[in-house]
């Protein structure tokens, strides 16, 4: 990838400029102005950067951002970022889409481009809410969600993110929030950094149609309670007095209380590497436990454009730059009269 290595670029380098049009105080704004403030760090030029989105609130990014983009058809950003990766290995390319975006009519196509470990970067929205489209439901809605497409309330189960890229066995799994600015720096600049698919959920609050989803995570007299900051190696310490930790009993997790003869000796330490760990960390749910945040999974293998653009060589290696001419009148052929 070519780098900034003769010219260093800072944050306005990489605003468009477009108008931003999202309803005054979505989370959208937060997450741009992250994206914004990592890219000159992470060095790869703007001519040689690519965002590309599907449908929704959240698919309007390529059009904020100085840099190439698509702004593609509904649930179909995975797909075209793969073309483009695969025919385009040197880009650094981006997805942005959202809980409805990717998880409804996109989840085949964001399914394939995890398992496959395609070189992408996965930003999805979470709002648990169809937003553009004014207020339904959405796949990541709460069960019994009351909205305009569910009065009776939501009979649907939710699409959990976070197990649905360990079921396709992602390389790269992690979760912020929206107004955690410095959290949001850290794990996107992680996920820039990993070679292959980087899936990162980011929940963001929609003031209009879902207000405080994700309230007892934001308030500042609750989240030191309800946000579990994960590092990796470090045991698993949550609280504003950090006194309270996670250990296992048995083979399920408990939330206890350091002191009395438990130590921080005694709880689990995480392990990015570890996908029965990342297992048992996205099904911690509230309010039993806290909402685990930072690198769910990480580790290496072989990228899907890597692998894909290595056959080609071998190819060519072997049989030459090809004819398509020839290729296309080769084999059974025949003519209309």
């Amino acid at each position: 990838m070519a780098t900034n290595a003769a010219q260093k670029l800072t944050r306005k380098d990489f605003v468009s400029d477009q108008d931003v049009r999202w309803c005054p105080g979505c989370g959208d704004y937060s997450i741009l102005a992250q994206v914004q403030k990592i890219m000159p760090e992470i060095g790869v030029s703007r001519e040689n950067t690519v965002f590309i989105s599907g449908i929704g609130c959240s698919s309007r990014f390529p059009y904020y951002m100085n840099t190439y983009g698509f702004h593609t058809i509904h649930g179909r950003a995975p797909a075209s970022a793969t073309g483009l990766k695969v025919s385009r290995p040197d880009l650094s390319v981006w997805v942005v889409t959202g809980d409805g975006d990717g998880l409804s009519i996109g989840g085949n196509h964001l399914l394939h481009a995890l398992r496959r470990n395609v070189d992408l970067k996965i930003l999805l929205f979470n709002n648990r809410i169809y937003g553009l489209t004014k207020g339904q439901y959405s796949p990541t809605s709460e069960l019994g969600k009351v909205t305009k497409s569910t009065p009776a309330g939501s009979a649907d189960h939710p699409v959990n993110p976070l197990l649905f890229a360990l079921g396709v066995d992602a390389s790269f799994i992690a979760r912020t929030i929206d107004v955690e600015a410095k959290h949001q720096q850290d794990i996107l600049t992680r996920a820039a950094n990993h070679r292959g698919a980087a899936f990162v959920e980011i929940l963001q609050n929609c003031n209009v149609f879902n207000d405080g989803a994700f309230a007892s995570l934001t308030d500042r007299e609750l989240k030191s309670d309800t946000q579990l900051l994960l590092e990796n190696g470090k045991p698993m310490i949550f609280g504003k007095n950090k006194d309270r930790g996670i250990r296992l009993r048995g083979m399920s997790p408990e939330v206890v209380t350091l002191g009395n003869g438990i130590t921080a000796d005694d709880l689990l330490v995480h392990d990015e590497n570890d996908p029965v760990l990342g297992f048992m960390l996205s099904r911690l749910a509230q309010p039993a436990f806290p909402m685990p945040l930072g690198v769910i999974r990480a580790t290496n293998k072989v990228t899907f454009d890597a692998a894909m653009n290595s056959q080609i060589q071998d190819a060519m290696a072997k049989s030459g730059d090809g004819d398509i001419d020839k290729l296309l009148r080769s084999g059974d052929v025949w003519t209309v009269q």
